[in-house]
């Protein structure tokens, strides 16, 4: 009997990140100190007028080193003029990217990617991951994750479930044959009655072996009404054609509740 409240405690994590994300953030109170502005004679207003034209040089560089870090240079960094590939594989030893120059022409690709994993923590806890990934060329992509969590009750003989959705912006920074890393930008949303949006931000990276299998991993954060919506995942992938399989672990924190899955799924590129 000691162990049933603990038990129930363990099947409670959905109902916890709903709360948790639906409960109201509280009044801040914003002290907004009211600087009182001392009289300015002509040296402060020059100083002034000279830290500024400072603060904005400053500014100006700490922009383009940004830029240059989160974009890159494509006149100095020869990779980011790699093409999209078919499929990974599609050209002996390149994964999504290829250098055009070893080819007899460039083809310009369309390429959309969808997979579908299956979630397991325990026979009271399982979901799913379906992710798709539209390829206009091969500067930048856009990325959709759809996640369903189910949490089953047996003693009560009741059970409840949880969508997350992100919806990003996504560039590859580095664009080798074999390895590719980037950054995605947009926003995260959870429904099943929380209904609430967040910004979220993520990196992810993928190797490609020679003998076509790849490992992927990748995170995604955000916050919801000041709570921690973040997901990692971390997969290897075999390629067959088109076609891969996939067997991994994913990693969510919704709120305070932690959940780990083992996955296993599939997916194509069209």
């Amino acid at each position: 009997m000691a162990l049933l409240p603990v038990r129930m405690n363990a099947q409670e994590k959905i109902d916890k990140s709903k709360r948790a994300l639906t409960e109201s953030e509280g009044v801040k109170s914003s002290n907004s100190t009211s600087s009182s502005s001392s009289s300015s004679d002509d040296d402060t207003s020059f100083g002034e007028s000279l830290a500024g034209e400072v603060i904005f040089v400053l500014f100006q560089y700490t922009l383009g080193a940004a830029w240059l870090g989160a974009v890159g240079s494509y006149e100095n960094e020869d990779h980011l003029s790699n093409d999209l590939t078919k499929y990974p594989y599609h050209d002996p030893g390149s994964g999504n990217y290829y250098n055009p120059e070893f080819e007899e022409e460039s083809v310009y690709v369309f390429r959309v990617d969808v997979k579908d994993k299956f979630l397991y923590s325990s026979n009271d806890l399982l979901g799913n991951h379906l992710e798709a990934k539209i390829r206009p060329f091969q500067y930048f992509y856009l990325k959709a994750d759809y996640y369903q969590i189910y949490e089953f009750q047996k003693l009560a003989g009741t059970s409840d479930n949880l969508s997350l959705f992100y919806f990003n912006f996504a560039y590859d920074r580095l664009r080798f044959n074999r390895f590719n890393l980037g950054w995605t930008m947009g926003a995260s949303y959870v429904g099943s009655g929380v209904n609430k949006a967040g910004f979220s931000y993520g990196l992810n990276a993928e190797y490609f072996l020679k003998k076509n299998i790849s490992f992927l991993a990748g995170a995604k954060w955000s916050h919801i009404n000041a709570q921690p919506v973040h997901a990692y995942e971390f997969e290897s992938r075999w390629h067959r054609k088109n076609l891969y399989v996939t067997a991994g672990f994913e990693h969510l924190k919704i709120a305070s509740p932690n959940y780990n899955f083992i996955t296993l799924g599939a997916g194509i590129y069209f």
